[in-house]
């Protein structure tokens, strides 16, 4: 029996690390004859790094960039080797650009810059790298791209020629895009993949400024600063260099990083967690597998529009193996996924109890909600034992 442990982290609670050591626990204490495969699942915010080089191999390359605030901060990025030789990197912006770099009270989106991204990229170029993925979840910024953009070799003019600070607050001062400066080795064959699973456009009322500026610590005054910006930045682009973004799905993801990344470097928006699969090659890791369990801290409705439960489930579905998901908690609108190849979602909620103590419990929780997980599939053996001997 083969089973495969692919989960996503409970965020705030438990690593899919953790979450994988806790149920292969369970998994050998009842079924000790197994072959146990553990994945860590990442879609593409913090974590997806870590995720990609723990299936896939590689090493880490820490370097020292601007964080989203202008002060310098170690980052790392992911380096693979592929099979022919080539190199490949994922790249999370979080880790130079994130938001969880900067305390509550130093959270402003008219300040912050997507500067240290652009650093990360230029380095992984500079290591002569051409296939890049970059995972755009948890920004601090609304600066349409133009700090990582900076970084690679574009210049943001005003009126007066003079370099234009590549912030939020600061976009409506652009005036002219210089693209003589970017770096050379933008100019080979390279390859920009985007993970998104982000849908909001450049602007509008369901864009980055509007749909994400507030929790970047952006006020009513600054939205409407912001967006004014953004949507100034966005003509600018299109007439210097004849790309439109300001209404492509997606562009909006990391506050318009998605759509600069488009625009400057021709990168192709692609769903996070696919992309994460192919990644980690999980057809590959799947191919002889009986049952997948994987998870994420909350099912719900939104959980089967492209997220982890999502990718998951519908990949193993076209394999026809069964796929149980144990989550944190379980909303009604859960049940979607039961149509995206999500064979049942087993909740480690196992009593009313206040958020304190699940954080206190969390890993009991998840003990529990894998016993039961395999406690139910032993069951389902003993009744197909049962049902071959009539």
């Amino acid at each position: 029996m083969h089973i495969v442990i692919a989960p996503d982290s409970f965020k705030g609670t438990l690593s899919s690390k953790q979450i994988i050591e806790i149920v292969s626990a369970e998994a050998h204490r009842h079924f000790p004859e197994a072959k146990i495969t553990g994945v860590p699942i990442a879609d593409g915010g913090e974590g997806t790094v870590h995720a990609v080089l723990a299936s896939r191999g590689g090493r880490l390359r820490h370097i020292t960039v601007t964080n989203p605030l202008f002060a310098q901060t170690d980052a790392a990025y992911g380096i693979m080797e592929n099979r022919d030789g080539s190199l490949s990197a994922i790249i999370e912006m979080a880790a130079a650009s994130g938001i969880t770099l900067l305390p509550a009270a130093q959270r402003n989106a008219l300040k912050t810059t997507s500067y240290g991204t652009g650093e990360l990229i230029a380095d992984a170029l500079r290591q002569g790298i051409k296939d890049i993925t970059i995972a755009v979840g948890g920004s601090a910024t609304n600066d349409g791209g133009a700090g990582a953009m900076a970084a690679l070799g574009f210049r943001f003019l005003d009126e007066h020629g003079k370099d234009v600070t590549p912030t939020g607050e600061h976009l409506i001062h652009i005036s002219r895009i210089d693209t003589s400066g970017r770096l050379p080795e933008l100019a080979g064959d390279v390859s920009f993949t985007v993970m998104c699973d982000v849908r909001s456009p450049f602007t509008g009322p369901d864009g980055a400024t509007y749909t994400y500026g507030a929790q970047k610590g952006a006020d009513n005054d600054a939205l409407s600063l912001l967006e004014e910006g953004m949507l100034h930045f966005a003509e600018v682009i299109k007439r210097d260099l004849g790309k439109d973004i300001k209404d492509v799905s997606g562009s909006g993801a990391a506050g318009g990083l998605g759509g600069a990344l488009c625009a400057f470097l021709n990168g192709r928006m692609e769903s996070g967690i696919k992309t994460l699969l192919n990644l980690v090659q999980f057809e590959s890791l799947i191919a002889d597998a009986d049952i997948i369990i994987t998870g994420e801290g909350c099912a719900d409705g939104q959980s089967a529009q492209g997220k982890v439960l999502w990718g998951i489930g519908t990949c193993a579905k076209e394999r026809q193996i069964p796929v149980i998901a144990i989550a944190g908690g379980m909303r009604p609108d859960a049940k979607l996924l039961y149509d995206c190849g999500i064979t049942a979602i087993v909740p480690a909620l196992n009593r009313a109890m206040p958020l304190t103590e699940v954080f206190r419990h969390s890993q009991n929780l998840l003990r529990d909600a894998a016993e039961r997980t395999f406690l139910l599939l032993k069951a389902g053996m003993e009744m197909q034992k049962a049902a071959l001997l009539l």
